[in-house]
């Protein structure tokens, strides 16, 4: 029995799906992890976005500090160097931080659904 090599075609990873959305947040915004599950068609990958943002804090061309929960609550922010780094990331963007939630969280909120849509 002869076995032929198939091809092997390289498909990007999830995490680097969440990667390349994180990457096209505008500074000075913020999503959630549920925003790009959505985008990405796995609308109850939520979590799962979450797993790739705990994994992405060492990557700096990956601005993790944008991605926030459904109501603006900074709840990746132990996964940074330090306790205070997400919030003095946002806030050097512009964004107010109080009690480790984004305040006028709706007024930053980038859609990706939207906004890429948009750019189609």
């Amino acid at each position: 029995m002869v076995i032929k090599k198939k091809e092997i075609i390289h498909t990007p990873s999830f995490f680097e799906d969440v990667y390349q959305v994180v990457r096209m947040i505008p500074k000075g915004r913020v999503t959630n992890y549920g925003a790009i599950a959505k985008y990405l068609g796995t609308g109850l990958s939520s979590r799962m976005v979450g797993w790739a943002m705990n994994a992405a804090h060492l990557d700096h061309s990956i601005p993790a500090h944008r991605v926030v929960n459904r109501i603006g609550v900074l709840t990746g922010k132990h996964h940074f160097a330090t306790e205070s780094m997400m919030e003095e990331l946002l806030m050097a963007e512009g964004i107010e931080v109080k009690n480790d939630r984004v305040v006028n969280f709706e007024k930053y909120y980038w859609d990706p659904v939207v906004e890429l849509d948009l750019q189609k």
